[in-house]
């Protein structure tokens, strides 16, 4: 069952960016999906470490100011290994949506770290990679 619910937890942890059609992005959730002390990192070219609040608030303006439209990022594959209470999910990733008019396609990979609380699973820290 452990592995079906950090599936679940992942897939609505990359919907919480989706904005396709129109709708609101809802990176609000990630408040629910990771834990208030989750570390956030983005790797080069500059590396950046987020709380949880420095995460969501830029991105929740450029879902939702008409920046950035139909955009919608998918896990392309994925190896989770679980041990007791910790899991670890190594995974590929696409995105796509238009940026100031201009349609783009990207991806790479993401890691994250899962810890079971009394709640049920939740994030303790994601880290990114985008491909040039």
């Amino acid at each position: 069952m452990s592995k079906a619910e950090i599936d679940a937890l992942t897939e609505e942890f990359f919907g919480a960016f989706d904005n396709r059609g129109g709708k609101t992005a809802d990176v609000g959730r990630i408040r629910r999906l990771v834990l208030p002390g989750g570390v956030i990192v983005k790797t080069g070219p500059e590396l950046t470490v987020y709380t949880v609040e420095e995460f969501i608030e830029p991105r929740r303006k450029l879902l939702n100011d008409g920046r950035l439209v139909g955009f919608r990022e998918w896990e392309t594959s994925e190896r989770t290994d679980i041990a007791g209470d910790i899991a670890s999910r190594f995974g590929e990733y696409r995105k796509s949506g238009i940026l100031d008019g201009e349609p783009f396609e990207g991806g790479g990979t993401k890691t994250i770290q899962f810890v079971r609380t009394p709640e049920g699973w939740r994030i303790a820290a994601f880290s990114w990679y985008d491909r040039p």
